[in-house]
């Protein structure tokens, strides 16, 4: 199986489990998917279950956080009825709605969005001591670029087309998870990563703390065409100071990380989570540093698929909409 049979192993017994406990309560059982345990995506989805639990439970919710491969695993494991919800990029969305990339010729109209959460830059991360200073010196090196199932192997693939990069041929391309990649970089097994996620990152974090990080801009001419042709990419920046040694501000893109469903889900459970988080946003921007400055109606931004009927329903109620 494409996306690793462990982790729909993982999701089917915890679907199992909740069942199993009570009838009531497994009407309302929520799962959740995230990304890697060290990116923002499992953040988003530990948080808003956390939100869940905490407001709905008399309403007999009981909502998981689970961490996962990514964006496409996350799509195809809701339209298979394995997640309720999850966690994708803004470009995946449209991708699996209008039957592109991973979607080609088999569509996924069933997809809806719920609510857009933090900005997502794609980053390209290397060691200060393997002489890479821009994407073309990538050439002859041993680069991730992100596990099958996940948006950031998309975007690294699209950068390196950009730049004229053979994948196959003119770099040794790993598929590594995130946690895997940064633990690799800092122990000189790879010598640079493509990820695309949230800043502040932890993971950036302590990989800035365990060897000297320098961050590579990602803002050719091409780049800048595949942004202006897409609505839901931005020019944007890593911001300088937020990692150890990396003083100025570093240009690159950026997606939106989306809260999506199937248009199956429930209209009620969506429309209870959606209002659960917006009423609550103090909450969600206080949880991560990457969440700070959500507010409402950018929320409503980059959702790349139709809005769930439960969702519209909130933001009609609230003039968002």
């Amino acid at each position: 199986m494409r996306y690793g049979m462990k982790w729909v192993l993982a999701l089917v017994a915890a679907i199992g489990m909740a069942f199993a406990a009570s009838p009531a309560a497994a009407q309302k059982f929520l799962v959740v998917g995230g990304g890697s345990t060290t990116g923002v995506y499992y953040q988003v989805a530990l948080n808003v279950c956390k939100l869940v639990n905490q407001n709905l439970k008399s309403k007999g919710y009981n909502c998981i956080g689970r961490p996962a491969l990514g964006s496409v695993f996350n799509i195809n494991a809701i339209k298979r009825g394995l997640l309720n919800f999850g966690v994708a990029q803004s470009d995946r969305n449209w991708q699996a709605y209008n039957g592109k990339a991973d979607w080609e010729g088999k569509a996924y109209k069933g997809l809806r969005s719920v609510f857009s959460a933090h900005a997502e830059t794609v980053m390209l991360a290397t060691r200060a001591d393997t002489g890479i200073r821009k994407v073309a010196d990538l050439r002859g090196k041993r680069v991730n670029i992100g596990n099958p199932g996940s948006g950031q192997r998309g975007n690294a693939s699209d950068v390196l087309k950009i730049y004229g990069i053979n994948l196959n041929d003119d770099i040794k391309a790993e598929g590594l998870q995130q946690g895997e990649a940064s633990r690799a970089l800092v122990d000189k097994k790879i010598d640079a990563f493509f990820y695309t996620v949230g800043n502040p990152w932890g993971g950036g974090l302590e990989i800035a703390n365990s060897t000297a990080l320098r961050m590579v801009p990602i803002n050719s001419a091409g780049i800048k065409k595949l942004v202006s042709g897409n609505p839901y990419y931005v020019m944007t920046a890593i911001p300088g100071g937020i990692y150890k040694g990396v003083g100025k501000d570093v240009p690159t893109y950026a997606v939106k990380a989306t809260f999506v469903t199937s248009a199956k889900q429930d209209k009620q459970t969506v429309y209870d989570v959606v209002k659960t988080v917006f009423d609550n946003l103090g909450k969600l921007q206080a949880s991560h540093a990457a969440f700070k400055y959500l507010k409402p109606k950018e929320m409503l931004g980059g959702l790349s698929a139709p809005l769930h009927e439960g969702a519209l329903r909130y933001y009609k109620e609230k003039g968002l909409k």
